[in-house]
């Protein structure tokens, strides 16, 4: 009996240190930087995307993804609860505004569909976290490489398609676009609280589209 019980105290301490030790990230903010390799031929535009950020607002089933760079600034405000979702575009002066319902939400991002993440042994430790390396692999044929911890648990996976499925928080990710390829490096997190206005949409100033209008452009 005695035994019995001193193991039970042992997996209960190891259970909940390892529980202490990872947390779960339900309201807050990730930062990302952003770099670019292109060919010899293109160095201007890596140039443009120098210093470019991803900024995650998380609260809740709400996420704000937003891309800016010097060529202006792009933001995707989701609704996890409702599958519905905003793309704001402001390039150039021109402000456009991108509703999507649930169903245009799922089609825009259909390719992760059945994404799969394939374990290395390789592991590095990224912006002060321990990462494992991953291979995803999408059903297009394309593949990107994902380092990712588990010392994070987020608790909206919808904020972006792509790492619905991982295991963990993307730390650092690399995926090509065209000639480029793009590396994305975790800057910050934060747990402070995400005031409600940044998941607000605009009633006004944007030229406002459908789904479908801008697949038939």
């Amino acid at each position: 009996m005695k035994f019995n019980l001193i193991i039970f105290l042992f997996s209960f301490t190891f259970l909940s240190s390892a529980t202490n030790a990872q947390k779960t990230l339900a309201e807050g903010t990730l930062v990302y930087n952003m770099s670019v390799e292109t060919g010899s031929g293109e160095p201007k535009i890596a140039d443009m995307f120098d210093g470019a950020t991803t900024t995650i607002n998380l609260r809740g089933p709400m996420s704000r993804t937003e891309l800016v760079s010097s060529l202006g600034r792009e933001a995707t405000i989701h609704d996890a609860s409702k599958g519905t979702g905003v793309i704001l575009k402001d390039y150039s002066g021109q402000k456009l505004m991108i509703t999507l319902s649930a169903q245009d939400w799922e089609q825009n991002n259909s390719k992760y569909d059945g994404i799969v993440f394939e374990n290395t042994k390789e592991t590095q430790k990224i912006a002060g976290f321990n990462c494992k390396k991953a291979i995803a692999k999408l059903k297009n044929g394309t593949s990107f490489t994902v380092f990712y911890t588990t010392e994070v648990n987020l608790a909206n996976k919808s904020y972006d398609a792509q790492f619905k499925t991982l295991p963990g928080l993307p730390v650092q990710y690399e995926m090509q676009s065209g000639n480029m390829k793009l590396k994305f490096t975790l800057a910050s997190i934060n747990y402070n609280p995400v005031p409600a206005s940044k998941f607000e949409i605009p009633t006004s100033g944007y030229r406002v589209l459908s789904y479908d209008e801008t697949k038939k452009k």
